[in-house]
């Protein structure tokens, strides 16, 4: 019998209960832009308001009294008018996602990103064919959001073909792509756009802070191993089981063209080239690209250039995929292929001004600072502290995400007060950070509020056009769970064992 014909259970029940209150009023939640506006003009009337209250902190680091600066008076409008502009121009993520995106979103556009996946999936072995849609779909978050779209028909395709159910297929895929969003083995768009955020938050405490998009790397790449294996267990041992036996009508995979292939040929040439360029530049102790004075590689123009690097390594193989494909015959095609790659970041540049004027007021209100400060004695007179502190903070991120799908929005709000209240207590910002892309990623197949989840069920229709949002996201439930519970084993052995995070970057500001 089909187990979707069965009567729901007490817990299949509640679930759906659960998931209805979520969607219900996650979708009454305002636009991010409308939110971070909402979020601006409460700092502001809280500047006013605990002025007047005479609210102040001592910082313990200089034992200098802070006290909140009222923004409402005729000084702060002024600051608010003459800084507008370069609050929005000198925001650290707004310049490095669009440097980013001129690389990921030409590979996107020229249809590079597509054919790679493909052409993997495709020419590997029966029984590694899942792990290896897994570590795809992982890898594929350096796309940004690219995978979440074009790899899901893919595997249903593909698992159709193999004689399993498409819609476990599916699951797999797109679980694999959202739930894994941090795990990379090589940096992704999301590395500079939350590290971005996340050297605002740690200049609120050191005002000379810089933040290494590089700052998770060993911990995110030890996480896409060890996930791996983790999602192909969920999939053949619960989903597909659940679902049973696919008793619909076949269809063929598009195959990769000859123009294709030699395009990725080409592509992967270039790729090998540009790898042994950065490589001359960099292994050598007196290379060009390593401190001059020191000959370090943590501290150096290579890890201050990442931002230009990964826009190249995006930018130079799309092109060349592009020339050798036909896609791309002209330099004016070159220019509309790059301006279609940007003009899908209108959203974002619109939530980034707002975000930075939100933030801009935080830090000039001292109210940052300030929350920080009372917020991180709250939590050592609680005798929240170590892992348990951290343990908690994966926890409530894991849950606003359930409301508010966007990494940056989330992390816009976040940092500002996390990252300093916890390097108050002890704590790296990069830590923090990881803290935070665990929880942001664990429940990003189960929230509706990520947009993706509307299209991965659009998919899911074509296989059972009866399938509705409760049986889709039981086939997605259990990924969440499972990387939940093994990503958190994993971060508290990490801080047990006192790993390193990254080049140069440690659980504690001490190291």
């Amino acid at each position: 019998m089909d187990p979707n014909n069965k009567k729901p259970g007490i817990a299949n029940r509640l679930f759906s209960k659960f998931l209805d209150f979520i969607e219900n009023y996650g979708n009454k939640l305002p636009d991010p832009v409308m939110l971070f506006i909402i979020i601006a003009g409460i700092i502001l009337l809280c500047s006013a308001v605990f002025a007047a209250l005479g609210t102040s902190a001592v910082n313990p680091a200089t034992d200098e009294e802070i006290f909140v600066v009222n923004l409402l008076n005729g000084e702060g409008l002024i600051m608010i008018l003459t800084e507008l502009v370069p609050n929005f121009t000198s925001f650290p993520p707004l310049g490095i996602v669009l440097v980013v995106m001129l690389g990921v979103g030409l590979a996107e556009s020229t249809g590079l990103i597509s054919a790679l996946m493909k052409t993997t999936i495709m020419n590997t072995p029966k029984k590694l064919i899942l792990p290896v849609i897994v570590l795809v779909a992982m890898l594929g978050n350096a796309a940004a959001d690219a995978a979440m779209v074009v790899l899901p028909p893919i595997v249903a395709m593909i698992f159709i073909a193999l004689g399993r159910h498409p819609i476990a297929g599916l699951a797999a895929a797109y679980a694999s792509v959202a739930g894994g969003f941090s795990a990379n083995l090589i940096l992704s768009m999301l590395d500079p756009l939350v590290a971005g955020f996340t050297q605002t938050g740690a200049q609120i405490i050191d005002a000379n802070y810089v933040a290494n998009p590089a700052m998770n790397y060993y911990f995110l790449a030890i996480s896409c191993f060890i996930l791996v294996p983790v999602a192909v267990l969920v999939t053949t041992k619960i989903v597909e089981p659940r679902l049973g036996s696919y008793t619909g009508t076949t269809e063929k995979i598009e195959e990769v063209t000859k123009s294709e292939k030699r395009g990725l040929l080409w592509a992967g040439i270039s790729i090998s080239v540009l790898s042994v360029i950065v490589m001359f530049l960099t292994i050598p102790q007196d290379a060009l690209l390593r401190d001059a004075e020191t000959g370090s590689l943590t501290v150096s123009p290579f890890m201050t250039g990442l931002v230009p690097l990964m826009m190249v390594f995006f930018l130079v193989p799309a092109l060349v995929y592009g020339l050798v494909t036909k896609v791309l015959k002209s330099s004016k095609d070159i220019a509309d292929h790059l301006a279609k790659a940007m003009s899908g970041m209108g959203m974002y540049i619109v939530i980034a001004f707002v975000a930075a004027q939100m933030i801009a007021f935080f830090n000039w209100s001292n109210l940052g600072p300030i929350v920080a400060i009372k917020g991180a004695d709250l939590l050592q007179a609680l005798g929240l502290t170590g892992l348990p502190l951290l343990l908690g903070f994966i926890i409530v991120a894991a849950l606003i995400n359930l409301m508010v799908a966007s990494a940056s929005a989330k992390w816009a709000i976040l940092a500002p007060v996390f990252v300093p209240m916890f390097m108050i207590v002890g704590y790296s910002p990069a830590f923090t950070q990881l803290a935070y892309r665990i929880g942001d990623s664990i429940t990003n197949p189960i929230t509706p509020m990520l947009a993706y989840f509307a299209i991965a069920l659009t998919f899911a229709k074509k296989y059972d056009p009866k399938i509705g949002i409760g049986t889709f996201m039981a086939s997605l439930l259990p990924y969440s769970i499972a990387f939940a519970i093994v990503w958190i084993i994993l971060f508290a052995a990490w801080y047990f064992l006192g790993l390193p995070l990254g080049p140069g970057e440690f659980i504690h500001l001490n190291n």
